[in-house]
């Protein structure tokens, strides 16, 4: 594994967490863009980064656009201060988007959605992979959700409610996460609270300049970083029927 940050007391902190899982056996560090890529044009072992976005010279999204043209790229999770790059992270299709300071049981599920996200470029299906089942807790007790069945995420503090029909779960994840896990599933982001499945629109509306989708008989607010995103992904879907 391998951590990026160019400021030296957040490498300490990130690096320091990443050997407190069982499931990785060396943590290598870089405080560069530019370091960062002589290390992993070096050693073809490195199987994931947890990356700073920004860093002077070669940039966090740089990086990332470096290592999608390499044969076999690691799997790279953003790690930041800033909540701007959501839109970078799920264009790069970036594993998983951490906030600072990362939690140790959030940066573990980053882990496991790195392992499984390896598993399926290696043709290994794994239900983790793709996230398909989510677990929510309630007091003691614990339950699933499947991502099939959810049809908008909505961003509550540090949680998302999952909304299956009527009913809403509240789970321990992040809504940008979720949008790069379920991005090859129909999910989009329309605004900075919002994900949702693009399936499930019915209808899209535009007042005033203002756009909202209806799904599952709510009204959504399209803000307007995401309505390209969205106008482009609907285009695409209409092109293929």
């Amino acid at each position: 594994m391998l951590a990026v940050d160019d400021e030296q007391l957040a490498l300490d902190d990130l690096t320091w967490l990443l050997t407190q899982s069982e499931s990785i056996s060396e943590v290598l560090t870089a405080r560069s863009g530019e370091e960062a890529l002589r290390l992993l044009n070096d050693r073809n072992d490195i199987g994931g980064v947890f990356l700073d976005v920004q860093m002077p010279g070669l940039s966090g999204v740089d990086l990332v656009k470096v290592l999608n043209n390499f044969k076999d790229p690691p799997v790279v999770a953003f790690v930041t201060a800033f909540d701007d790059y959501a839109v970078h992270a799920f264009d790069l299709n970036v594993c998983d988007y951490l906030m600072k300071p990362v939690a140790q049981n959030r940066l573990d599920e980053t882990i496991r959605r790195m392992a499984a996200t390896r598993a399926e470029a290696a043709g290994i299906t794994t239900e983790a992979g793709s996230l398909a089942r989510l677990t929510c807790r309630t007091g003691n007790d614990s339950y699933h959700v499947d991502r099939d069945d959810v049809s908008i995420v909505e961003a509550s503090g540090d949680y998302v409610r999952a909304f299956t029909g009527e009913t809403s779960h509240l789970l321990h994840e992040s809504i940008s996460s979720l949008t790069s896990a379920w991005s090859a599933a129909g999910f989009i982001r329309i605004h900075r609270s919002y994900l949702i499945r693009s399936s499930s629109i019915t209808e899209v509306r535009t007042t005033d300049g203002r756009r909202t989708v209806i799904i599952d008989d709510r009204e959504l607010p399209v803000s307007r970083r995401y309505s390209r995103l969205l106008q482009d992904h609907l285009a695409g879907l209409s092109g293929r029927t």
